[in-house]
């Protein structure tokens, strides 16, 4: 008795389905993918605009040569999404006897299979994941398959939500802002208002006073359903450094790293696996609302790359720096004429500022001015004030801009 493999495969993705002639990809396609999602022949063109509408798409051409996958792989990259591969490698005595039952020369399937199992190995390499591989007619007929949705899709949840911006180890105050919405907090345990779940903007760390802190009560948040998280460009620099890389410890990552050591190696671990596993944004409430720690514009929302993961970390940069030895950062809210709401932090703004239809929540409060909440779908903002100074900022706040107050809302 065989078991039954199953394939998880993502979605929206491409999906190479590749094998030599006689390996069965039409019978598999035909029974595991619906007609309109599978592509053959001259597929390129279709496949561009089918990804650039995030579309799920099934390459059915024997692609067992590299420079045959190249063209998935690039188009899947250009669209940023994912590429995974299901191989159906069968022995070579099946293909032969499946050529001879259709009147074709067994040779024939020789010079495809024998470059499958020259470059099979090198799958993952070139860039396909997940790749699976069916090895017989057994496991090709008991293999199932199941869509699993890309890490940002949480379109399933519709909240109502209350999104936090950047918290920077602001313990005092966020434990002042949870209980001014409603959440009660029992020891190390959050119970919600009925219903509401707390989304983090991230940069949950560094430059204010208890980091540790802010981890510890926002991982359980997120361990017993109480909120969600993505992560900030400072959580992604601690992670980094706690990876034993090269980082410079500075604008407070110092000190976050001295109370992890304080707190113990398990600790560490723990905080270590909690921001290798957040989605680099969220798509929430069926598409009407994205989360993204610098904003995200409408082209990468739900989509997954290196190229999308750094927008959200950092914002619109080209490597430049202004006169203070800041990053430069393009204003991509200026131009954003997407249906979804984005919430988003990572510039500090004296009070939340509208901008068509995103919003910067990150009202500075390291550097003395307040941490501020925007729940949803009511969009009314709660707020609290810093405790203190605990960091001078680099440059005032700014001021109140164009499109502050609330959005119009279609």
């Amino acid at each position: 008795m065989t078991d039954s493999p199953l394939l998880s495969l993502p979605s929206p993705a491409v999906i190479a389905l590749i094998g030599a002639p006689g390996a069965g990809r039409h019978t598999f396609a035909a029974r595991h993918f619906q007609p309109s999602q599978v592509l053959s022949g001259d597929f390129s063109l279709e496949l561009r605009g089918r990804l650039a509408r995030g579309e799920p798409t099934v390459i059915d051409a024997p692609l067992t040569r590299p420079d045959e996958r190249r063209l998935v792989l690039e188009a899947a990259r250009a669209h940023d999404l994912p590429a995974a591969a299901v191989v159906l490698d069968l022995p070579r005595t099946v293909l032969e006897e499946r050529a001879v039952r259709l009147g074709r020369d067994p040779g024939s399937v020789l010079p495809e299979f024998a470059e499958l199992r020259r470059t099979l190995g090198g799958l993952q390499k070139e860039g396909f994941r997940p790749v699976y591989v069916l090895r017989s007619v057994a496991e090709i007929d008991a293999a199932q398959v199941v869509y699993v949705p890309l890490a940002p899709d949480r379109l399933d949840l519709h909240g109502p939500f209350d999104f936090i911006g950047d918290v920077h180890g602001c313990l005092p105050e966020l434990l002042d802002l949870l209980d001014r919405l409603g959440y009660v907090i029992t020891g190390s345990a959050v119970m919600p208002p009925a219903g509401r779940t707390a989304v983090f903007l991230g940069d949950l760390t560094d430059r204010g006073p208890d980091s540790a802190g802010v981890l510890r009560l926002v991982m359980g948040m997120v361990a017993s359903g109480a909120a969600l998280c993505v992560p900030g460009n400072h959580d992604e620099k601690l992670a980094r450094a706690l990876d034993g890389k090269a980082v410079k410890a500075v604008h407070g990552l110092d000190l976050t790293l001295e109370q992890l050591d304080a707190a113990g190696e398990a600790f560490k671990a723990g905080v270590r696996a909690f921001i290798g596993k957040l989605p680099s944004h969220l798509v929430l409430d069926g598409g009407r609302v994205v989360v993204a720690h610098a904003g995200l514009p409408e082209r990468y929302q739900g989509r997954v790359s290196g190229r999308v993961r750094s927008f959200t970390l950092y914002g619109d940069v080209d490597g430049t720096y202004d006169a203070l030895g800041l990053p430069v950062r393009r204003d991509w809210a200026a131009g954003y004429t997407g249906e979804a709401i984005v919430v988003y932090g990572h510039t500090p703004v004296a009070a939340p500022v509208w901008v068509n239809r995103t919003v910067d929540i990150d009202t500075g409060c390291a550097f003395g001015g307040a941490l501020t909440a925007l729940r949803y779908p009511e969009l009314n903002f709660f707020s609290v004030p810093a405790r203190q100074q605990y960091v001078p900022p680099p440059r005032p706040l700014p001021l109140l801009g164009p499109g502050t107050g609330t959005p119009e809302l279609r």
